[in-house]
């Protein structure tokens, strides 16, 4: 009978199993720790396998719970300035307040005086020149001398308007009175005197004047209309003064 030759690596895989069979205790799932090689005699262990793949990226976790609300932090610094902003809408007028107090007196301001022009004077003397102006040398204010006694006319030393007026007594003869301005009469006053009477007659007028211009009084006509009168107790006026100077 002839037995056949057995390969030489046939005996180390037969000699694993009959060890195996011998110790039946198995080793731990998924374990890889190696059984003491003195356990089986001409035991070898196999070639390492290749690295497995990387699997794929795992899903978004979910949002977790809000935490607990921290600390007040300390406040920072002061930033800069911003831009100033557009001006809002005006609001409501309020409540009138009460009245303040008085402020502090000014300064003097232009003294006044120089621009003071008025005169106020009376017939002293009947029966003035016809033609002529009438000399009225009764003073009643005359402080700026603007009024000649000498002439009888009042001259403007400051250009503006003035006021002139007269208020006169009527005794004896009728009287047209004038008022004259620059040679030319401005206005006229007649007045029919009355028997046994004594009659009063009056004007007034607003004149522009310019620096140097003159005014006066004066009978119009011939004697006969001549009748202006004055004495201790009637009077026969010619009156004026710069109202506002130019």
């Amino acid at each position: 009978m002839m037995v056949p030759r057995t390969s030489p690596l046939l005996c180390p895989l037969l000699l694993a199993v009959l060890c195996h069979s011998m110790n039946p205790t198995p080793f731990p799932e998924n374990s890889q720790t190696l059984p003491a090689k003195g356990a089986c005699t001409n035991w070898m262990g196999g070639a390492p396998g290749h690295p497995g793949y990387n699997g794929a990226p795992g899903r978004d976790g979910r949002d977790g719970i809000n935490g607990e609300k921290g600390e007040k932090g300390d406040a920072g610094l002061l930033g800069p300035k911003g831009d100033a902003g557009e001006m809002g809408v005006s609001g409501v007028e309020g409540p009138r307040g009460f009245p303040g107090l008085p402020g502090k007196k000014g300064e003097p301001g232009e003294a006044a005086y120089k621009y003071r022009s008025a005169f106020s004077v009376g017939l002293a003397a009947r029966d003035p020149v016809p033609n002529l102006p009438i000399r009225f040398t009764k003073i009643f204010y005359n402080e700026q001398n603007h009024y000649d006694v000498t002439t009888g006319k009042f001259r403007c030393n400051f250009p503006g308007l003035y006021y002139f007026s007269y208020h006169i007594t009527v005794y004896m003869k009728d009287v047209k009175v004038s008022l004259f301005k620059k040679d030319k009469a401005t206005i006229f006053t007649f007045d029919q005197f009355q028997d046994k009477n004594v009659d009063q007659a009056s004007g007034s007028v607003l004149l522009y004047l310019e620096t140097g211009e003159e005014v006066w009084l004066q009978v119009y006509g011939e004697g006969e209309q001549n009748g202006l009168y004055a004495d201790n107790v009637n009077d026969s006026i010619f009156s004026g003064f710069l109202l506002y100077h130019s």
